[in-house]
């Protein structure tokens, strides 16, 4: 993948989060569950104010300054990675990992939380309970295609 093309991938993914966002904090009530896709997906509006799992949520400026931190180090290694040929694997993953770490680091600054939106209706509470966004989607499948670019390079 060329630089421009996973350059429009981050942004995409940024974009969309960043529109379903909006548009779930103008149209979901707190506390309202809408299952979504025949029921496989619930639709809920939550605040996360820290990060994964609510983790940092009594350090919210901690928090904020470490996405701002990684997501910058993921900035740089982006564009480290255009300067060599290959590895559409890596490249692609960091422009998943890339789109999201900015929608929620954008989040984090502009909103003072993230917003969350969809969890699974699963039996077990505790995992129902977790609500996630495309970003942190992304930004797991972005971790995972660098781990296996990174591998078949090495191999």
């Amino acid at each position: 993948m060329t630089a421009v093309w996973c350059s429009l991938l981050a942004v995409g993914i940024f974009a969309a989060d960043l529109l379903i966002k909006n548009y779930i904090e103008r149209t979901v009530a707190e506390g309202e569950v809408r299952p979504f896709c025949r029921g496989k997906l619930l639709i809920r509006r939550y605040h996360n104010k820290g990060a994964a799992f609510d983790i940092g949520e009594r350090r919210r400026g901690l928090t904020a300054v470490l996405s701002v931190a990684m997501t910058l180090g993921a900035t740089v290694l982006f564009a480290a990675a255009f300067t060599f040929r290959g590895n559409r694997l890596l490249k692609a993953g960091l422009a998943f990992l890339l789109g999201g770490a900015y929608s929620n680091t954008y989040d984090r600054l502009a909103r003072k939380y993230v917003v969350d939106y969809v969890s699974f209706p699963v039996k077990n509470k505790k995992i129902r309970n977790i609500v996630f966004n495309i970003s942190d989607f992304c930004i797991v499948i972005g971790a995972l295609l660098m781990v296996i670019g990174s591998a078949k390079a090495a191999s």
